[in-house]
């Protein structure tokens, strides 16, 4: 089966079938799979091994942050939380979870495809204006983590620029564009970077970057 597989994670059947309708459209996406709780979503990530999980946060039996920390953890996916934006902790927990970034449920089609794709791409989710009122929130109601045990000292200049931008939540395009150099550089950078961090995600170097005081 060719194309960007996709694991849709939601307990209500209706919330599924949408995004399964929108996601059909594409014919460079297919939905391998779909769940009704945490639970299954990590069985299912195990059988079906998708590019990308649209996980739900709020779910019975596990929610979508323990999902997502299994997912990740175990490399199955990266992973998209749906989530209807209110901020609270379960959104503050996907990121620092490993999530990849965040869908509102009452997203469109086309702002649903381009976040798979770019998930699939290895990119971070969502607009950069998405992407910072995400992080405002978490440095204003979420205490800060001790950043001695980040290994920041293992960041070039140019990393810690990098890191700069990723807490303001730019995508590649922007870095690239603001450092002047090329996108692929730009890339590259982020990836040097996810792995000096251990980081699952760029959402979650963000974090870490806010915690620290990286970001103006």
């Amino acid at each position: 089966m060719t194309g960007i597989r996709v694991l849709v994670v939601d307990d209500h059947p209706m919330i599924r079938s949408g995004l399964r309708a929108m996601l059909e459209t594409d014919p460079a996406v297919v939905v391998v799979g779909e769940a009704g709780d945490g639970d299954e979503a990590v069985v299912s990530a195990r059988r079906h091994r998708p590019d990308v999980a649209l996980v739900d946060v709020r779910m019975p039996v596990r929610d979508g942050i323990d999902a997502t920390r299994r997912i990740t953890a175990e490399g199955l996916a990266a992973v998209v939380v749906l989530t209807t934006f209110d901020l609270d902790e379960y959104v503050f927990g996907a990121i620092r979870a490993g999530a990849a970034g965040f869908l509102l449920k009452s997203t469109d089609a086309r702002t649903l495809l381009e976040a798979v794709h770019r998930v699939a791409a290895g990119e971070g989710m969502l607009s950069p204006a998405v992407t910072r009122r995400v992080l405002d929130a978490v440095a204003l109601d979420v205490p800060a983590a001790p950043s001695t045990a980040v290994p920041f000292a293992e960041l070039t200049p140019r990393e810690r620029d990098v890191l700069g931008c990723l807490a303001e939540g730019l995508g590649n395009q922007a870095i690239a564009a603001r450092l002047v150099i090329t996108e692929t550089t730009a890339k590259s950078h982020v990836s040097r970077v996810l792995m000096k961090l251990g980081c699952s995600s760029r959402l979650q170097a963000a974090v870490l970057a806010r915690d620290a005081g990286f970001a103006p």
